[in-house]
């Protein structure tokens, strides 16, 4: 029994399935992106969660299972709207309790970062917070404020810069298909100029999906159109042809995906785009998931 309280549903990053799932917030800080369903449930209003609840929370699952804890999440939405000083006395009570752990992450939302000084993520990169997750969604300045996403394409590369600069390894993420049949290609061109301008240590792509309806979605964006599984396939071809990344993991592998593609940037570039064009010239040539297993 993990000496924890959690407020469901409660989400993590597929790569954080081993992972202790750690609460220092409930919900999201901004919670106002029409694609995204995540934290809509009543009881997921964004909070902080009591200072004393998480020490302690850390301090019982030490005593019990603290030698078998090897990583950390701190959730949900985006830990690091919470001030600095509280967030390293989390990290520092991780580090004494559960003495085991070797990597700490969350998520991130890029204009949490935005007051908080280069030294300040220094500072919790020291304390041991050695990744984050970026939903970026897209690095278009129209695609962007049609979802309301409360972020740039400046904002969101001021926020890698900042924690790449401080060793945090950086996990972004784009969504093919968010700017619809309208936006596709100044989405696919200004996601790869993002991403050639910061560099970041992985990336991954998943695509936009609806499972409770569009209407959110469509409320700010009228004119949306979904793409379908070709249309998406050369938005993808797009991006990664624009792609100039020297170190990038790459993984397109999540349940929405119709193709699944994994690699290395720029290493494995001309396979991946030749993964893509298959799919566009010879749909039943590419191995494509089949509807029923896109788990969404």
């Amino acid at each position: 029994m993990i000496p924890i309280r959690y407020v469901e549903p409660v989400f993590r990053p597929p790569s954080e399935a081993e992972s202790l799932i750690l609460p220092v917030t409930d919900g999201c800080s901004w919670n106002q992106c029409t694609f995204c369903e995540m934290y809509t449930a009543p009881q997921k209003q964004f909070r902080a969660r009591d200072q004393a609840e998480v020490l302690e929370s850390i301090r019982l699952t030490g005593e019990r299972h603290g030698e078998r804890i090897q990583r950390v999440f701190l959730a949900d939405g985006d830990a690091t709207v919470l001030p600095t000083r509280r967030l390293v006395t989390y990290l520092e009570a991780i580090r004494k309790h559960m003495p085991a752990v070797r990597r700490i992450s969350s998520y991130c939302l890029p204009r949490n970062l935005k007051k908080k000084s280069q030294a300040e993520i220094d500072e919790l990169a020291a304390a041991g917070l050695k990744m984050v997750y970026v939903g970026a969604e897209s690095g278009d300045d129209a695609v962007l404020a049609a979802v309301a996403k409360g972020e740039t394409f400046e904002s969101t590369r001021a926020a890698l810069d900042k924690l790449g600069a401080a060793g945090i390894t950086r996990s972004v993420m784009i969504l093919n298909g968010l700017g619809g049949k309208a936006l596709s290609a100044q989405h696919a061109d200004n996601s790869a100029r993002l991403m050639n301008a910061t560099q970041p240590e992985y990336l991954s792509t998943l695509v936009v999906s609806f499972p409770t309806g569009e209407e959110r979605l469509r409320a700010g964006f009228p004119g949306w159109e979904p793409l379908a599984p070709q249309e998406l396939f050369v938005e993808m071809e797009r991006f990664l042809a624009a792609l100039d990344l020297k170190r990038t993991v790459f993984r397109s592998d999540h349940a929405s995906n119709w193709l699944v593609l994994k690699g290395t940037l720029g290493a494995d570039k001309a396979r991946l785009v030749a993964q893509v064009q298959e799919a566009i010239a010879a749909p039943q040539r590419a191995h494509l998931r089949p509807a029923w297993a896109r788990g969404l």
